[in-house]
């Protein structure tokens, strides 16, 4: 398509901004638009490997990304008790550059999101498309503010629960709920964490090093029913959660979740979306149509691949739904191999599904994604 050709992107997250990143690259008018005015993130970190790190060098953004990270090359298993029983080294893809990196995610949204108004792409928030109306040559929005706008191509990437999908393909059934939940908080960076460590067990954890003072731990837990938790009070729930982890770095640390409004609790859910991944002029990407479970790391990961690769594709293909198939055939398998995978290790924590070993399936993850996109 002609590099003067018009795009919408629907959601300004991970995946929204690296498609504007990546079409502004490409020449395209971009226009990306994020329903919450404030535009906020939470304040835990996020865990990119090395496809990540090659994805962000050939966005252009690498030097501000590894600036607002920590890089490593190595993944560390422990048993519950703590004793460290694999390191597994992971692969660089890029010469000279780290393996994988841990980031704050408003480090890395503010990367992002600079990068993107620094490339040239118009960003309005508090406003959503009310409407979509394709005719074939273009697409007709109308905004919340009563504004509209023509588009050439529309792409949704507005998360596991995407208006865009729900306009596209209304039959497509809910994220699935797993029935584990995610609970993450910072600490002050352990000195010897080098690198990702993750402890086996019905609870899992993981602890991830931020920058030279900060860390997260991510603690995985049985959510039997979805139970929502006050606010106040969740230091303490958390806290429980870890009673039976016997690692004693993981209780040392565990005295240290006291305040309520520094934990993250999120339920795992997930989606993969086996049908066409557009309709006319609009394309879904990201969560909005494969949304993952954390397990392996590989969520906001996928995101940034589709981005590049739809933008891959549009520059190639003389029109949207030739490049919107294109798109969907590179990333079909990958990305169901993430949700799968991620999947049967969140169901045999739970007991329901044969233990997945961590180590095992790390390594099998690394080789997969070290593939080219």
């Amino acid at each position: 398509m002609a590099p003067e050709t018009s795009a919408l992107v629907i959601g300004g997250g991970i995946g929204g901004l690296t498609a504007a990143i990546a079409l502004r690259g490409k020449g395209f008018a971009v226009k990306v638009i994020e329903r919450d005015p404030n535009w906020s993130v939470y304040g835990v970190g996020i865990i990119q490997q090395g496809n990540v790190v090659r994805a962000m060098a050939a966005l252009g953004l690498i030097e501000d990304y590894l600036h607002a990270g920590w890089g490593f090359d190595q993944v560390e298993i422990a048993i519950p008790t703590g004793q460290i029983v694999a390191k597994i080294p992971t692969p660089r893809l890029v010469e000279g550059l780290p393996a994988n990196v841990g980031i704050g995610r408003r480090a890395l949204q503010k990367v992002l999101g600079d990068r993107t108004r620094a490339a040239g792409a118009e960003v309005r928030l508090g406003i959503t498309a009310e409407t979509l109306e394709d005719d074939g040559n273009g697409v007709t929005v109308r905004f919340n503010d009563g504004s509209t706008g023509r588009y050439d191509l529309v792409i949704g990437a507005d998360g596991l629960y995407s208006q865009t999908r729900a306009t596209l393909f209304p039959d497509t059934p809910a994220p699935d709920f797993t029935g584990q939940a995610v609970w993450r908080y910072n600490f002050p960076r352990l000195p010897d964490l080098k690198g990702l460590r993750v402890f086996e067990g019905p609870t899992g954890v993981g602890l991830v090093p931020l920058s030279d003072a900060l860390m997260y731990m991510y603690v995985t837990t049985p959510e039997p029913g979805n139970p929502r938790y006050p606010r106040e009070g969740i230091a303490a729930v958390m806290r429980d959660k870890l009673a039976g982890v016997p690692a004693p770095a993981i209780q040392r640390l565990r005295d240290q979740i006291v305040e309520d409004d520094e934990v993250v609790y999120k339920p795992l859910e997930w989606l993969f979306v086996e049908g066409p991944w557009h309709k006319g002029r609009v394309v879904l990407l990201g969560d909005a149509i494969h949304a993952t479970t954390p397990h392996l790391g590989q969520g906001a990961g996928m995101a940034i691949e589709d981005s590049i690769v739809l933008a891959e594709e549009l520059v190639r293909a003389d029109k949207p739904g030739a490049a919107f198939d294109a798109f969907r055939a590179r990333r079909f398998e990958r990305c169901r191999y993430i949700v799968e995978s991620s999947r049967a290790i969140c169901l045999g924590q739970l007991g329901l599904a044969p233990l997945v070993e961590n180590a095992s399936a790390t390594r099998a993850m690394f080789t997969k994604v070290s593939e080219p996109i």
